[in-house]
């Protein structure tokens, strides 16, 4: 592993220009990191602070984006966001991870940077690009674009058209005052044919991230097993 003086040594840090990108965004809160865990999680990334994820890694706790709708990754802290390290379980004790959770949103959908091994996964889009798994449709879907870009997007607004579909009337007063450990679960689901069609009208109720992705999983794992399937009976106990 590199040390982390020889991930910090550099004459062009990203930091700079990214804190001046993201603070143009009045829709984007920095989040602040111990200097300790900063360091901490940049040294178990093993990336340089001359990228944005370093650069998020040693200088942010993470970023939340419209009153905390999206969260992004970046050094952890004390808001009950994971670091990056954290989130992708780094320093691995076998190899490292197909691909890089870099953050989620309040309903469980996940953006993940490619790995180069993509046949491990099935997963769309090419090495270092940025992918979404959509709670909407419990599929990936590939941005086109790394992680640098990913960030700028998301500065000049983009996630405003992004979410239009999963945002209901009144979701900022239901989803602003979560704790950062939680999001919201839908029901019916949002991938059902009863939540496109009213989204206004689902019941929504706080739930921790975890279960979030777990219950997607699943569900994106039977469908994948019964592609021939038209309908899912479901039973809530």
């Amino acid at each position: 592993m590199r040390t982390l003086e020889e991930l910090t040594t550099t004459s062009d840090p990203a930091w700079p220009g990214l804190e001046m990108e993201l603070l143009s965004n009045p829709q984007i809160s920095i989040l602040p990191v111990p200097a300790a865990a900063g360091r901490d999680s940049l040294h178990r990334l093993q990336v340089s602070n001359r990228s944005r994820m370093g650069a998020l890694a040693l200088h942010t706790g993470g970023l939340l984006v419209d009153d905390g709708w999206l969260r992004v990754l970046g050094g952890g802290g004390e808001r009950g966001l994971p670091s990056l390290a954290e989130a992708n379980g780094l320093p691995g004790e076998e190899q490292a991870p197909a691909a890089l959770v870099v953050g989620y949103d309040v309903l469980g959908g996940r953006f993940e940077v490619n790995g180069p091994d993509l046949a491990t996964i099935g997963r769309p889009g090419e090495p270092g690009e940025v992918c979404y798994f959509g709670p909407d449709t419990l599929e990936w879907e590939s941005l086109g674009a790394g992680h640098g870009d990913w960030l700028s997007w998301i500065t000049e607004g983009g996630t405003g058209q992004f979410y239009e579909s999963l945002r209901w009337p009144g979701w900022q007063d239901e989803t602003s005052q979560l704790p950062l450990s939680h999001g919201m679960t839908v029901y019916p689901f949002l991938w059902s044919r009863e939540a496109h069609q009213d989204l206004a009208g689902t019941t929504r109720r706080p739930a921790p991230m975890a279960e979030l992705f777990s219950l997607q999983d699943k569900f994106a794992a039977r469908i994948a097993a019964e592609p021939d399937t038209t309908a899912l009976h479901i039973r809530i106990v």
